[in-house]
Parts: structure tokens; C-alpha cells; sequence
């Protein structure tokens, strides 16, 4: 078996090819400061899969934070990691609304952005994406849009009945966007913060054979692992998480913080079996691990490795 050391990022459209080929699915593991970052890549690591990690652009570019953020930093801190990384790396800046975000993400070292407005109209949608596809592919940088709205679950309730992705429309709007990869909403659940839901997969099928993008679910902590599996088969070649690994985070959080320990050093950076921050890794960790599974992409990292080789010297 072929074992990384360390390499650069890879391009998506290759990893993507990879995954279509071998049959497994490609996980998007969001995460949101170092930590979180290094528990994604220490399970991609431990099941030696390949892996996208990245950062939410919806998040940090909205006006109401309270202190403003730098994309060059997270940009250099999700290229550190994936350079430095045992298997591939495709670095993410995730459903942004801000097209100035996501041409900044796209300068600042990302190699997957993607434009996403919910608000906006198809018309308006579409052309921005066309320009924005346009302004990465320039710069070697794939791009992800979406077609169709999934309802939302952050209430406990699942709101709203969405919108469910139509094939001619997508496949239509694939060819005049040039976009490399399209999300589609086929019942699968924003924010799900509990339970899981059954996929359309009659639509998928037919977003498969009709759409010429690779398909991408987001929405992935409410789908089931049988459904993961079956998603692969198809043809859908990535699949996001996020909601499950905050939820993981936060427990083992809570649970470190509860206990008696007084020692600030113990609680923050020493790294120990008392230190929060490293619960949280692990929690990240173990909940990527689930799921990694179900995806087929486990061991999947030397494959890639085998095949880039031959076709994507």
C-alpha cells in the first residue's frame, strides 16, 4: 500500500475523476479553527482517505460578526495543513454569498470556492456564477454551485419544504456556468440537528445521467449510512458535513469544562487528557471516522495516489 509523506493540495477535478472511476464519495468536513482542522485531518489520516477540508464563507463574511476576519489566514492555514498533510487535500471556501469573498478566496489559495446566494434570483445567480467560474478557472481553481434549496433543521424542526433540484434546469445552467461541481436538494436537510431523512433517488439518478458536473449533497449529517452508500453508486461525488462535528465538539467541550480542573495551562494548550481543546480534536476526529466508512473512501488515499500518477502527472 502506498503511503503519503506529505504532498501539495490536488486539484479537485482530479480527485473528482478519481472518485467517479473507484465508486466512493469524497467528504467535505467543515471546520472552523486549528483544532477542528487538525481532528478532520487526523482521521483522514488514520483511514487513509482522501479528504476536502475547508471553512465556511457564509460565516466569515457576514457583517454581524463582531470582530472582522482575514480570509488570507484561514487560506494559509488550510494550505499549511493540506501541504503538510499524509493523503490529498482539496482546501474548500464554502457557500459564500459575497462574490468579493469568493474571488479573494481564490487569490488567497483556495482550490474549491463556492458562490452560493439563496436570496438571489436564478437569472442573477447565473450570471455571477459564469463570471466567477470564468475568474477561478483562470487560476486553476474548481468551483461548486447549487441548484434547487434544501430546507433547514437549526430550529429542531425541520422548516420549510424546499426546493427540489430540476433536471433540465440544472443541466442547463451547468452548461452555461462551466461550474465543476453542482449541489442539488433531493430531500436531503440543512442543519439537521437531529434524526435522519430518506433521499429522492429517482432524481439523483436523473441528475446523474443528465447533468454533466459532479454531484455534491450537502446536508450530509441527516443522511443516512445505507443512503451515503447508495449516493455513491449513482454517481454523487462529494458529500458535506458539518453540523454533526460542532455537535461533537461541543459535548466534549461542555464535559471538559465541567469537571474540577483549575489550571488554566491544563484546560488550554498542554495538549493532556484534561486539555478542552484536545477533546475537541478527538471528538472532530471520531465523528469524521463514522463516517469516512460510508463514503468508500477509505484507503482510498493510495489509490488516488496510484492513478494521479498515471493520469495526472
Amino acid at each position: 500500500m502506498i503511503k503519503f509523506t506529505v504532498m501539495p493540495l490536488v486539484s479537485p477535478s482530479s480527485l473528482f475523476s478519481v472518485a467517479r472511476t473507484r465508486g466512493f464519495i469524497v467528504g467535505f468536513f467543515e471546520s472552523w479553527d486549528v483544532a477542528s482542522l487538525q481532528g478532520v485531518i487526523d482521521a483522514a489520516e488514520k483511514a487513509d482517505a482522501p479528504i476536502i477540508i475547508g471553512f465556511n464563507g457564509d460565516f466569515l463574511s457576514r457583517s454581524s460578526r463582531v470582530a472582522e476576519e482575514r480570509i488570507e489566514w484561514y487560506a494559509a492555514l488550510g494550505r499549511a495543513a493540506a501541504e503538510t498533510a499524509r493523503v490529498p487535500c482539496v482546501l474548500m471556501f464554502n457557500e459564500c454569498p459575497e462574490d468579493e469573498w469568493v474571488k479573494a478566496a481564490v487569490d488567497s489559495g483556495f482550490n474549491l470556492v463556492m458562490p452560493a446566494d439563496p436570496h438571489a434570483d436564478l437569472a442573477d445567480y447565473r450570471t455571477r456564477v459564469k463570471r466567477l467560474t470564468k475568474y477561478a478557472h483562470a487560476k486553476k481553481v474548481g468551483v461548486e454551485a447549487e441548484i434547487g434549496e434544501l430546507p433547514c433543521g437549526a430550529t429542531g424542526k425541520i422548516i420549510g419544504e424546499g426546493c427540489l433540484t430540476d433536471v433540465a434546469a440544472a443541466s442547463d445552467f451547468v452548461a452555461e456556468t462551466g461550474v465543476d461541481l453542482l449541489a442539488v436538494s433531493v430531500g436531503n436537510v440543512h442543519i439537521r440537528l437531529n434524526g435522519e431523512q430518506s433521499l429522492d433517488f429517482d432524481r439523483l439518478e436523473a441528475l446523474a445521467g443528465g447533468v454533466d458536473a459532479g454531484l455534491v449533497l450537502h446536508g450530509g449529517t441527516g443522511i443516512s449510512t445505507d443512503s451515503l452508500r447508495r449516493a455513491a453508486a449513482v454517481g454523487v461525488v462529494k458529500v458535506n458535513f458539518g453540523t454533526y462535528l460542532k455537535q461533537a465538539w461541543l459535548k466534549a467541550m461542555r464535559k471538559a469544562l465541567a469537571g474540577k480542573e483549575i489550571n488554566p495551562h491544563r484546560l488550554l494548550g498542554m495538549g493532556g487528557p484534561g486539555d478542552a481543546l484536545m477533546r475537541g480534536r478527538l471528538a472532530v476526529r471520531d465523528a469524521v471516522l463514522t463516517r469516512l466508512e460510508a463514503l468508500g473512501c477509505a484507503g482510498m488515499a493510495s489509490a488516488y495516489a496510484l492513478a494521479a500518477e498515471k493520469v495526472y502527472p
